[in-house]
């Protein structure tokens, strides 16, 4: 998928691959429509370093959670 142009479809496949590799129980705080494209790079970057790793220790699943909190609308 090419990742490179802000798009509302490119935001629902980060969203949902940064669900499947965190597992994030409350997966509402990772609904798509909460964020704008506006915040792309931001969520491109979260994206790309939770893609490189395998496992996430609790303390890093919130300080990921937390920073797309901080990324999302309203």
């Amino acid at each position: 998928m090419d990742l490179s142009n802000p798009s509302r479809e490119n935001i629902s496949y980060i969203m949902n691959r940064i669900n499947e590799k965190l597992r994030v129980v409350n997966t509402g705080v990772l609904n798509p429509d909460l964020f704008d494209t506006d915040q792309y790079e931001e969520l491109l970057e979260i994206y790309q370093m939770i893609d490189k790793k395998d496992r996430f220790s609790i303390s890093e699943q919130e300080a990921i959670v937390t920073e797309l909190g901080r990324l999302r609308k309203g």
